[in-house]
């Protein structure tokens, strides 16, 4: 009868489940924040995404490419909860919550106070993560997952139709409208901002 305890040399040899989902954690919470618009909301949707996979981690190991099937997961979760949350019944919003988190954003307009464009620390890029979010916020999932996928992970739209599961002239559609939509955004409230 052959010992059921595994080897130290198999375990070496290929990578446990929860190893090659621990490397993919980074790019997978910046990814889930882009799509469910908090840090905290994209903490749970990469942990539900976890546990969604962990039921059947033989099929997260065998595919070619984990960061795909894994995102595939967190685009899945999102997109539910977001379902969910339409679902519940709207109250009333409190002023000055809504852009910012917490009243708004500190140092809008910065930029009027004859700034050089020097190393901010940080600051500049987080409030381009936060804009990015918040316009991706108002792309469907499907089109959210096209823009991230292609724009931001460097996939093909062929490699991300596979992802995605759709058509490659569905993909490119939904990427096409995706980046009509932000460009309308942007357009928009570039025009809003000249207008005051």
């Amino acid at each position: 009868m052959a010992d059921a305890t595994p080897s130290p040399d198999s375990s070496s040899a290929s990578p446990t489940f929860d190893e090659v989902f621990c490397g993919l954690l980074p790019r997978l919470y910046r990814r889930a924040v882009m799509l469910a618009g908090s840090r905290q909301s994209a903490e749970d949707v990469v942990h539900e995404a976890y546990l969604r996979l962990a039921a059947r981690p033989h099929r997260f190991l065998a595919h070619p490419e984990p960061y795909a099937y894994a995102f595939t997961a967190v685009l899945n979760v999102a997109r539910d909860a977001y379902r969910k949350d339409r679902r519940q019944v709207l109250v009333d919003r409190m002023e000055g919550v809504e852009e910012g988190g917490a009243g708004g954003r500190p140092g809008a307009g910065a930029r009027a106070d004859g700034w050089d464009g020097g190393w901010d620390g940080g600051v500049e890029r987080r409030h381009a993560e936060i804009e990015a979010v918040r316009l991706l916020g108002r792309l469907s999932h499907r089109q959210a997952g096209m823009v991230i996928l292609v724009d931001l992970d460097g996939y093909t739209i062929d490699q991300a139709a596979k992802i995605m599961k759709v058509h490659r002239g569905t993909a490119a559609r939904h990427r096409a409208r995706a980046l009509d939509r932000l460009r309308a955004y942007l357009i928009e409230s570039e025009y809003g901002q000249a207008g005051r």
